[in-house]
């Protein structure tokens, strides 16, 4: 499988690292200010998760940073703990509870969650995109940047009134501008081939001059100061020092630190297994992440921001989803994007504060719509019931209450229509030692459920360069979709990249077969030559 230097990485990655940078530099000022925390803590989580985490993470799409779905847990722990500083106690003890996590191998839990589930998320967070970037786009800002729950007290209807009674003429001037570029460098030739300067660059610049433009011809389409980035600016080295926050380290001997710093561990740790299972699918080469090693990274991250001052991160899907429609190959992008946010914050505030909010709507928006684009809910809508439903409740219940409450409402579907139908179904996988064998042979169960999924990857992940393997379905009524597209990316990408000769026996001519006509023999669609 072909690998990539850091190095060499750099030309390719340049382009998607800057646009995470565009992209989280908003959002970790918003969390920050959302928690009740000093601005700058966000930034150096976003800092941190680019250079600390990216640097150890084995993931080649997530982007790591301060994650809207802890706010909560943060403003409230800064509250009762009456410090921000005691608080970061507890964002050390978070990364010490994680980094004891990876080193159980607890991130194999990520392997149990179902890709109807993990897509449904990603569809959702794109919704959810749209919505809060819409005000931003029309020039109302009185939700903070990153927030991700649409209904917080029910349907607010003032909301609405409010958001058309504001809508500002220069904002969506700059807001039309920056999509019509974006678009332009996504679809014409000759623009897509110029990688080292990306759409949203461009489209950053020309919000900037056209806001200038109205601030000194004295137009009423200016853009105001709160509708621009917010940075502090440091007018001297001791000013630098003074926006870092250090732990006081008192808090390790209060009780409600170390409660704070469990729950932040166990929220975290599944946010970001649930980011790293969605990126791996976003990842167009389909390379599986090591769980285990990301909590490990995780866990040191926290501990890193903890120390200087920073906020407690997570594997961030806003980020992620931008760095892989951006065109990312690998972890450089992340790293890239964390040197930025260090260059810039030191060194250029006052610029970074000439953006316009709207501009960097239009990257989100356009973001998200890839996420949660009809044609997805197609593709579920033809895989069957037993795939759509958990899909859409998903979709609804993500978008209805929040990340961890709709997984777990999509999951509990999933795993209801699975005992349903499936309670006496089983798995068995006979093969020879993996290290010694000339050939492998896999024999698939009679009933195969994403519950299987787990086993099935770790042996395909083993499977060496040059092997002869056989996939045995013969035998099998039914098989997860999440299982066949796993066995489909193996031998489509995997095994042609090194040269693994695949046989598929036995697999049905559609998914949707797999759950419709469980009595009748199974049909080949696939087989590569030996």
């Amino acid at each position: 499988m072909k690998k990539t230097s850091l190095i060499g990485g750099i030309k390719e990655n340049f382009p998607s690292g800057l646009v995470v940078f565009l992209v989280a530099l908003p959002l970790c000022l918003g969390i920050a200010l959302a928690s009740g925390a000093p601005p700058l803590s966000g930034v150096i989580a976003g800092i941190v998760g680019g250079l600390v985490v990216g640097f150890l993470s084995n993931s080649n799409i997530s982007v790591s940073g301060p994650a809207a779905g802890l706010t909560a847990i943060v403003l409230t722990a800064i509250t009762d703990l009456g410090a921000f500083e005691l608080f970061l106690c507890a964002g050390i003890i978070a990364g010490l509870i994680q980094l004891v996590l990876g080193f159980i191998k607890a991130g194999s839990i990520s392997n149990y969650f179902p890709n109807n589930v993990i897509e449904g998320m990603l569809a959702a967070i794109g919704i959810i995109i749209i919505l809060k970037q819409i005000p931003h786009a029309l020039g109302f800002d009185k939700d903070y940047e990153g927030h991700e729950s649409i209904f917080d007290n029910g349907l607010n209807l003032n909301y609405f009134t409010e958001l058309f009674g504001a809508i500002h003429p220069g904002a969506i001037i700059v807001t039309i501008v920056s999509v019509v570029i974006l678009l332009a460098w996504d679809k014409v030739p000759a623009l897509k081939r110029m990688k080292m300067l990306p759409g949203a660059l461009v489209a950053v610049v020309a919000g900037i001059v056209l806001n200038e433009i109205f601030k000194m011809t004295g137009s009423s389409l200016a853009i105001s100061p709160q509708h621009l980035v917010v940075l502090p600016v440091p007018q001297s080295f001791d000013d630098v020092k003074n926006l870092i926050t250090m732990p006081d380290f008192a808090g390790f001997s209060n009780p409600k630190v170390w409660v704070v710093g469990a729950t932040i561990a166990i929220v975290a740790s599944i946010e970001t297994l649930l980011c790293i299972e969605a990126s791996d699918r976003l990842d167009k080469q389909r390379r599986i992440t090591d769980t285990n090693l990301e909590l490990k990274a995780q866990g040191i991250g926290n501990l890193v921001s903890s120390f200087i001052g920073g906020l407690p991160m997570t594997s961030v899907v806003v980020r992620s989803s931008a760095n892989a429609n951006a065109g990312a190959t690998s972890k450089v992008s992340a790293i890239i994007h964390g040197i930025l946010l260090l260059i810039c914050v030191l060194s250029i505030p006052m610029i970074l504060n000439l953006i316009p909010l709207a501009t960097l709507a239009a990257v989100l928006i356009l973001v998200g719509y890839k996420l949660a684009k009809p044609a997805t809910f197609k593709h579920f809508w033809h895989l069957g019931k037993f795939q759509f439903i958990p899909f859409v409740a998903t979709v609804i219940a993500v978008v209805a209450t929040d990340l961890l409450k709709g997984v777990g409402i999509g999951l509990a579907i999933s795993v209801f229509y699975i005992l349903q139908g499936n309670m006496k179904r089983a798995y068995y996988l006979s093969r020879e030692k993996l290290n010694d064998a000339d050939g492998i042979n896999i024999k698939l169960a009679e009933e195969v459920s994403f519950l299987n999924k787990a086993a099935i990857k770790k042996t395909l992940k083993n499977i060496k360069p040059n092997s002869n393997i056989i996939i045995d379905a013969r035998g099998t009524s039914y098989i997860a979709t999440d299982v066949l597209e796993m066995i489909q990316d193996f031998a489509n990408i995997r095994a042609k990249e090194e040269d693994i000769n695949v046989e598929l026996l036995g697999f049905k001519t559609s998914y949707k077969d797999y759950e419709t006509d469980e009595d009748s023999h199974v049909l080949i669609t696939h087989r590569r030559a030996m």
